[in-house]
């Protein structure tokens, strides 16, 4: 009980600006935009879709950071208003703990979700080369177990529920292939214990417009009245590459293959400079959210161009009749 009140406490000093005046998006960019550059970590070339939480009054986050030799790895950071971070200049050393795992060979795009009283990290781990989803908890975030990858590769953006389901523990993800993936759905996998995964389930596939291409899931779902809100990204194919976006979609609370709303159109799209000419051009990639549901407020942490982290902000409400197609 101590720790939810501490937890509920945190949320209500999530960052936050006002919608500017004028502006009628469901979701508006932060005006201190971006947030982390590769000038905030020294030998980093870049620093982008990473994920925040709260923790121990302030907030604390896993952060990819690929290296001045191309190479992408996380790095765990510290933040007293989720705005200014203090991002540790080494990667996480992952502690195997005697287990016999596969050599971490690579790790990016990292989520991370509070479950039962550990904050569990997951990420695209490099097997032999190949992508899947790496898996990790902690619970300070300076020491960080290493678990089992938790599918055989090909695979990325593994996206944990905040909570069992139906008695067991719940993920989004989405099969892909060795490259820059030019296809994919999402899809729910459930397991007894964290590390033995199965009954997949398609929960929904790639549409037209901004997602007709692939899709992935974006931050920790929001649980809600009406059903789970998931943030997703979507990439389409334009005649200089690709372009990401995000949107939003409702899940079953109990089904959570289940859509049960799903707008067409997509909450944020490139438009900004550091969005769209970086490492790679034309990303916005949304990998948390902190969201206060008694003031209303969320908060989306988002990488601009595969370059840096930026901040967008929304009303709770206004994101779940979006997602449920009322706009």
């Amino acid at each position: 009980m101590k720790a939810a009140m501490q937890l509920k406490e945190q949320l209500r000093c999530i960052p936050w600006e006002d919608r500017p005046e004028g502006c009628s998006d469901v979701v508006w960019r932060f005006g201190g935009n971006p947030i982390l550059t590769a000038q905030s970590i020294p030998g980093c070339n870049s620093v982008f879709n990473s994920a925040v939480v709260p923790f121990d009054g302030g907030f604390a986050g896993v952060f990819r950071c690929d290296s001045k030799a191309r190479l992408p790895l996380l790095h765990a950071g510290f933040s007293t208003d989720g705005i200014t971070w203090d991002v540790q200049p080494e990667a996480i050393m992952f502690d195997t703990d005697g287990q016999d795992l596969p050599p971490l060979e690579y790790a990016y795009d990292p989520r991370i979700c509070l479950l039962d009283g550990r904050y569990w990290v997951t990420w695209c781990n490099g097997i032999a080369g190949e992508p899947t989803i790496g898996m990790a908890w902690t619970k300070d975030f300076r020491t960080f177990h290493q678990q089992e990858n938790a599918f055989l590769p090909h695979n990325r953006n593994g996206v944990l529920f905040p909570r069992k389901i139906a008695g067991r523990y719940a993920m989004l993800s989405r099969p892909s292939d060795n490259n820059h993936t030019a296809f994919g759905d999402i899809y729910y996998s459930e397991s007894p214990d964290m590390v033995y995964w199965g009954r997949h389930r398609l929960v929904m596939k790639r549409s037209t417009g901004w997602q007709a291409l692939k899709i992935g899931a974006g931050p920790t779902p929001i649980e809600t009245p009406d059903g789970w809100l998931l943030i997703y990204h979507g990439v389409l194919q334009s005649c200089s590459g690709y372009v990401y976006s995000f949107g939003a979609a409702m899940l079953d609370l109990d089904q959570p293959w289940k859509v049960i709303g799903r707008n067409k159109k997509y909450l944020l799209a490139p438009q900004r400079q550091y969005e769209r000419v970086g490492d790679v051009n034309n990303v916005v990639f949304p990998c948390a959210c902190l969201h206060d549901a008694s003031a209303d407020r969320v908060a989306i942490y988002y990488g601009g161009a595969d370059t840096v982290v930026c901040l967008a902000f929304a009303h709770l409400s206004e994101l779940v009749d979006f997602a449920k197609g009322v706009d």
